[in-house]
């Protein structure tokens, strides 16, 4: 594809590397439907979408497919894996070829288990129930428990 008609956006020989990883289109069973568009044209429009950070909505009309299509295609092969499989496929190349240099690498704190973590069953004070029951009459009932005319003076209230 790097020299074909997607060059632009796709680089040289990813193409090569992606075909493989993309799972075969599916038959309709019971037939008919539009002609199947082919991948090597919806894995340049993921990769435009992807590189340029624009939306699915705004997929030039260059590609010659829908935005749905391309959508579509695009969480079919995330649900196949496709693009964690070229992610590995790109490193190992880039290891094998002597370019990848991992003396300088960052490990994500999100990624690495807490084993000594907080105690999930611990309640935030904040979330904690309230003993004040609240309801949307406060301010106009005067027999609510929660009104501000039933409650015991604050320091806040008293002051008014």
């Amino acid at each position: 594809m790097g020299r074909g008609t997607w060059s632009w956006i796709v680089p040289d020989g990813l193409w090569e590397i992606a075909e493989p990883l993309i799972p075969p289109s599916r038959v309709r069973p019971q037939g008919g439907g539009t002609q199947d568009t082919p991948d090597e044209t919806l894995f340049a429009a993921i990769i435009y979408v992807l590189v340029s950070g624009c939306a699915w909505r705004a997929l030039p009309p260059c590609f010659g497919i829908s935005k749905s299509t391309a959508h579509r295609r695009f969480l079919i092969w995330s649900r196949a894996g496709v693009w964690g499989r070229l992610h590995e496929e790109m490193l190992h190349r880039l290891d094998d070829a002597g370019l990848l240099d991992l003396s300088r690498a960052v490990l994500d704190s999100a990624h690495v288990r807490a084993k000594k973590g907080a105690n999930s069953q611990v309640r935030v004070p904040w979330t904690e129930a309230s003993p004040v029951p609240r309801c949307t009459f406060c301010r106009t009932r005067t027999d609510c428990p929660s009104s501000s005319d039933s409650r015991p003076p604050t320091s806040t209230t008293a002051s008014r």
